[in-house]
């Protein structure tokens, strides 16, 4: 069973396309609603949270962690590798890789959290393709309320979603890579203000074949004759994230409340 989280919703950009390849799959995805956002807090909140979350989804039968998450990956995902070594880690990472060599103007924009810029492992890969591209970042200040409270098609958003790009449009950049998992269900309002020429870079579909992957290789993959089973656990209000599960992925499926620790 994949065990997930993120701290909201946001994963769930993760979730969907993680089902829809791997539809024999069993998931437990927890939202830690609670503690969100977590771009403002610091790496060893963070750290202290992961832990946390990774022991009670190993306690309800994970054999894979993947954490859909970029600032949580970011803080903690080499202390929880540490942690549990025998355990498969699958984390996120802005893909800013594959946009630095294909960029036709030498320029591409990075959307993500603060905490996900500040962080160690960015600036290293920022560092690494400087010789390919200019890399120009900026962070999606309101994006991560705008999804958590359904918010997706608002004047409210594409205003909030207009400030953020505009910084990166300035620059010429002709890729923005979605460094977040939360942005995803912005993309068409960060789409329909971008010109044609500009390609969105969303790592999910690389991080569901790194986690399928992993599945095989640690050979904890569940087999077909098991029917597929979900299970969404949230820190913060179950109803709100139920609605969610309605009206953006059309699905029905009870949350199970859990007091955050």
């Amino acid at each position: 069973m994949i065990g997930m989280f993120d701290s909201g919703l946001g994963g769930l950009s993760v979730w969907r396309e993680l089902t829809a390849q791997l539809p024999d799959e069993p998931v437990i995805y927890l939202a830690d609603q609670g503690y969100c956002p977590y771009g403002g807090r610091s790496d060893d909140e963070l750290i202290a949270r992961a832990e946390l979350i990774a022991d009670y989804l190993l306690a309800q039968g994970a054999t894979l962690l993947l954490i859909a998450c970029n600032t949580a990956t970011s803080a903690a995902a080499r202390h929880l590798r540490q942690r549990h070594p025998a355990l498969p880690i699958v984390g996120m990472e802005p893909a800013i890789k594959p946009a630095a060599l294909s960029t036709q103007s030498g320029k591409i924009g990075v959307l993500a959290t603060q905490a996900t810029l500040r962080g160690e492992k960015f600036r290293q890969l920022a560092a690494q393709l400087h010789d390919h591209a200019e890399i120009y970042s900026q962070a999606g200040t309101g994006f991560v309320e705008l999804v958590e409270s359904g918010e997706l098609g608002s004047d409210n958003a594409r205003r909030t979603v207009a400030a953020a790009l505009a910084p990166l449009l300035a620059h010429n950049v002709d890729h923005v890579v979605l460094g977040c998992t939360h942005y995803p269900f912005l993309a068409p309002l960060i789409r329909e203000q971008l010109p044609p020429h500009i390609d969105i870079i969303d790592p999910t579909d690389a991080v569901v074949r790194q986690t399928l992957r992993l599945l095989q290789q640690h050979h904890c993959r569940s087999g077909p004759q098991m029917p597929p089973h979900y299970r969404f656990v949230t820190t913060g209000d179950d109803h709100s994230m139920q609605q969610f599960l309605r009206q953006i992925l059309q699905r029905d499926d009870r949350v199970e409340a859990l007091q955050p620790a």
